[in-house]
This record gives C-alpha cells, structure tokens and sequence, in this order.
C-alpha cells in the first residue's frame, strides 16, 4: 500500500503527462482563403527577426504560377519599417506544407534556400493559424486582427507545447485581450 501511494505521489508531483499531439500540417489549406493580412501575434526568437519590435507582419499574394508573394515586414527599433518579400511554394501531397525562401530566384535551385513553413493549426474562418517546422525550431501565431483574445492564444500555445515546440521561449509581438 505504501508503494502505490509513494508511486501516486511521484506521478502526481511529476504533474500529468501532456497530450501528444502530432507535428504535421493541416490536411487541407485554401491558399486563396489564406492569401491577405496577418498580424504576428508571437514567434520563437528567430536571427532574422532580431530587430523586430512590433507591428510585424505578413502579406500573402497569389501569383499566376501557383505560388504565393510573401512580404514580411516589422517596425524596428529606431521606428523604421523594414521588409523583406519572397516567394511560398505548396509540397506536393501536403496542401499545408509550404516552403519558402527569400534568397533571389536565381538561387532557386539549391534546396537550402527553401524553408518549411507548416501549417499546424488553423482557424476553420481563418481568422488565425500557428505556422512552424518539423525541426520546431520555428514558430508563429498570426491573427487577421492586431491582437488576440488570451484564452484563444493560451490554448494554441498548449497546443503547440503538446507538437513538442517550446513555447516557454515564445515572444509576443501583439497584445492578448
């Protein structure tokens, strides 16, 4: 009897296993619903994005081949926008993984250029989606709108630690109501 309660006090002081959920990307995604505005609600601490403070970013353009334009911009510390515009292309089989590269189109040819961009969740209205990899190195919340109601955001965020990314490193770039 002692070793089962000493068993439940351990189990219990370890807390309950998180739920696994699998890091993969959405089974379907229209780009055409998913073109348009997004606000970055958060991020994983990213080199390109070191001089990001706020108001960033992403436009999503469809283009006549079948790719999306991508344009990310931020405003940076000294109050200067800055961006950057690059191009997303589909995997084929998987409608929710992209790749996407900013690196000029005559390097298009070498695949350390392209970068996975997964579609992890996504708001059926898409009104919000949470974008990462499978190396969960990356990771974005976006919101068509500036800002985020914080139980929505606190649930994508256990969701996003349930796919094993860790969000305790999460940045915020936009306010949570």
């Amino acid at each position: 009897m002692l070793v089962a309660l000493l068993s439940l006090a351990i189990a219990a002081g370890n807390g309950a296993a998180a739920p696994h959920l699998p890091n993969r990307p959405v089974a379907r995604l229209d780009l055409q619903r998913y073109s348009g505005h997004w606000y970055e609600i958060a991020h994983l601490p990213q080199y390109f994005q070191r001089q990001c403070v706020d108001t960033i970013t992403a436009t999503y353009t469809p283009q006549p081949d079948g790719t999306l334009q991508v344009r990310n911009a931020c405003r940076r510390n000294d109050g200067r926008i800055s961006a950057v515009t690059g191009v997303a292309r589909t995997v084929a089989g998987q409608p929710g993984a992209l790749q996407v590269r900013f690196a000029p189109r005559w390097l298009t040819w070498l695949p350390a250029v392209w970068g996975d961009y997964w579609v992890l969740d996504l708001d059926p209205g898409y009104q919000w989606a949470v974008v990462g990899g499978p190396s969960r190195k990356s990771l974005w919340v976006l919101s068509r709108a500036p800002a985020m109601d914080r139980a929505l955001f606190e649930r994508l965020e256990a969701d996003a630690r349930a796919r094993g990314y860790p969000v305790d490193r999460l940045v915020l770039a936009a306010p949570l109501r």
